[in-house]
Order: structure tokens, then C-alpha cells, then sequence
């Protein structure tokens, strides 16, 4: 069902549309209808995004109301936004701006088989109609951008051209707002150098932990989908495992229907180690879990942004992530691993040590991707 707040609103005219209303589609355009005067929202429940992104807009079409005083049209890219200007015609009059969280065309699939080629094509439209597009990474622009001359090449005949270009002059990198950042969970001010801390720390701690310290808390919080290589991660927790190694381990996110089996499988085998383990209904809760952990480790195939590895930094956690994709446009080198011998060699080391690392502190600036640094200029688009 759609939600309208134009209720709170009496002059409307920015309509936002997210037709998967939930995770950070939810927060961002939560966020914009809280700070910015004149939105109404519009939305359908966060579930089957297949659907979603297949029939999204002509439910949408048929129950946002038309108003003379509209003038901004913001949705993200799940919505086919050629569909829904093409069965309004008034709502092709506005400015129209569409927001990437992620993008189809290079989207993970475990077969190249599996890959549904209208998901890709319908981004593609949407673009060529929007007026201004908006990525929240460099990596998802270029990933993008730079994908679809080989996307339309699986056209057998009568391919576009110049298609690459014609969306690149209208797209623009606007990161994704984390609230937490404004709310002074995290300081950068208390950065410190790791070279030198960890010099320091070497003279200072034993190289094994003491019986008076609390173990490692290492935590996971991704959706429980095949695209965030859940196994690459427990692989390295049954290594440690087997080592002895004494540690504490939360895997959180978002459950669906269907759930990888190498979650059962490691539910029983670090069932000594799991303190948390599934989906926090409450933020309240699921804060409280990135607060008390030490490290949060991503293991993704696929990541555009990763709003749960900021929220754990926020935390204070320190972040192990893949050297690929979005993550070196994000973090430094010192958070980034290779291999998953590697992620398993620098778990080892923190569990041997976690003095160090909770005395560790990310060298990262996180107020650029606050509310308070990106307000212009989602402000300057909007208005």
C-alpha cells in the first residue's frame, strides 16, 4: 500500500517515491521528508523487489494524486521511472531525480544466466528521462556508466548509441546521509596514527589475551543473501574455531524467506561463540549489538556504499572489508584485506590482542557523509 504524509504537508512540492520502502531506501527519504519543507512520500512495502521494480509504477501511477503545486519528482532506481512519466504526464512536467543505491547492471547473480536483462533496461530508461542522477559512490556511477555499452551489446540487433555518455553528463555523486554521524556517537578528532599506535601497543600488551580481558567481539550485520558471501565469512570463523581461539560473534541483518544453509550450518558450529545471532527488530537493539562489538567485518560480492559498515564505525567498530568495490573509495588501506587468508590472519592477530584494537581508531573523515555535510546539496537539488 502506498503511504501519503501529505496530511503534515499543506503545500506541497517535492513528491519522493520509493517503491521498496525499507533498509536505506527507507532512511534516506525518512530522512529528506523529516529536513526538507514540502515533501510528501509515497511508498510500497520492502518486499519482492523483483515485483517492485517490474510493477512498481503503475500501482504508484494510479495512487499518487495529481497537484499543480508539484514540482520535484525524487525516487529511486527501483522504480521505472519511464513507466510511470510515460502513464502521468503530469508528473513528466516536473524536474525529475533519480537516486542509485545500487544498480543492475553489474549486480551479482550466480549465473550470468540469471541475470534478467529488463532490470538492467529499465534503469537505463530511467536515466535517459530523469533530468538529474544521483549515486551514492563513485564506484556505483562508474560501475554504472562504464557497464552499459556491454549491457546493450547483448541486444542482438538495432542497439542504442551514445547512450554512456548522454547519462554521464546529467550524473552526479551524492553520498548516502548516515544519521548517526550528526549524533556524535563517533569522533574523529580522537584519530589516531596506526603505525605509531601500534608500535606503541606492541611494547605494552601481551601477545596473548589476559584472563581478566574481554574477548573479541567480532560482528556481522548484512542481509543473509548469497551476495554478501556469507560463507567466505563463516569459512574463516571455523578456522578460527578450530585454532581455539577464544572470541564472541553477532551475525545480525535483515533475514528473508530464503536463507543461505551455511547459516544453520554455522549456528551449530559456533554456537559457543554467538552471543547475537538474527534480525534486531528494534535500531534500539541493533545499535546496542555494533556498540558492543569490536571489529564488523564485510565479506560482499556486492556493496555500493554499505550503510551497515558506517553505522559500525559510528559504533566505534573497527571495519575489515574486501579491497574492491566501493570499499577503498571509503576506508584506508588498514581496513582493507585482499584474500580470505588474509581476513583470517587479521581476525587471528585482533583476537590475540583486542587491547589494541578497541585502543585502535579508524583514520577516516565520517562527517563528509553526514547529514550535516550533504544537506546543501541534496537542498540545492531539491529546491
Amino acid at each position: 500500500m502506498a503511504s501519503d504524509h501529505q496530511e503534515n504537508i499543506p503545500e506541497p512540492s517535492i513528491v519522493l517515491v520509493e517503491p521498496f520502502y525499507g533498509g536505506s531506501h527507507k532512511q534516506l527519504v525518512d530522512l529528506l521528508l523529516e529536513e526538507i519543507p514540502g515533501c510528501v512520500l509515497f511508498t510500497l512495502p520492502a518486499k519482492k523487489w523483483h515485483w517492485r521494480m517490474r510493477t512498481g509504477a503503475l500501482y504508484l501511477s494510479q495512487n499518487i494524486p495529481a497537484n499543480p503545486l508539484y514540482r520535484i519528482l525524487f525516487s529511486s532506481s527501483v522504480l521505472n521511472l519511464a513507466e510511470l512519466v510515460a502513464l502521468r504526464p503530469d508528473l513528466a512536467l516536473l524536474k525529475k531525480i533519480l537516486y542509485f543505491h545500487e544498480n543492475q547492471l553489474v549486480y551479482p547473480v550466480r549465473k550470468q544466466q540469471d541475470r534478467d536483462f529488463q532490470y538492467g533496461y529499465n534503469q537505463i530508461l530511467s536515466c535517459l528521462v530523469a533530468d538529474t542522477v544521483l549515486f551514492n559512490s563513485k564506484f556505483n556511477m562508474d560501475s554504472f556508466l562504464n557497464s552499459i555499452e556491454s549491457f546493450l551489446k547483448l541486444m542482438p540487433d538495432f542497439r542504442p548509441k551514445d547512450i554512456q555518455n548522454t547519462i554521464r553528463s546529467k550524473s552526479i555523486v551524492l553520498y548516502f546521509p548516515v544519521k548517526l554521524i550528526d549524533e556524535n556517537i563517533f569522533s574523529t578528532d580522537d584519530a589516531v596514527n596506526d603505525e605509531e599506535h601500534e608500535r606503541s601497543q606492541d611494547e605494552e600488551i601481551p601477545s596473548e589475551i589476559s584472563p581478566t580481558e574481554e574477548p573479541l567481539h567480532i560482528v556481522w550485520p548484512h542481509r543473509w543473501e548469497h551476495d554478501k558471501d556469507p560463507d567466505m565469512f563463516f569459512n574463516a570463523m571455523f578456522q578460527l574455531c578450530e585454532l581455539g581461539m577464544t572470541f564472541n560473534l553477532s551475525v545480525i541483518g535483515q533475514v528473508f524467506k530464503e536463507v543461505p544453509e551455511s547459516f544453520s550450518v554455522a549456528k551449530d558450529k559456533l554456537a559457543q561463540h554467538i552471543v547475537n545471532w538474527g534480525f534486531k527488530e528494534t535500531r534500539e537493539d541493533y545499535l546496542n549489538v555494533l556498540k558492543h562489538a569490536d571489529v564488523v567485518v564485510s565479506t560482499a560480492k556486492h556493496e555500493f556504499f554499505g550503510v551497515a559498515m558506517m553505522e559500525a564505525v559510528c559504533c566505534e567498530c573497527f571495519p575489515l572489508c574486501p579491497n574492491r568495490l566501493v570499499y577503498p573509495e571509503l576506508f584506508p588501506k588498514e581496513c582493507l584485506y585482499n584474500t580470505q587468508v588474509q581476513l583470517f590472519k587479521r581476525l587471528k592477530q585482533f583476537i590475540a590482542k583486542p587491547r589494541l584494537v578497541r585502543q585502535t581508531k579508524v583514520q577516516i573523515d565520517l562527517s563528509k557523509f553526514g547529514w550535516r555535510s550533504l544537506q546543501k546539496q541534496f537542498k540545492d537539488i531539491l529546491q
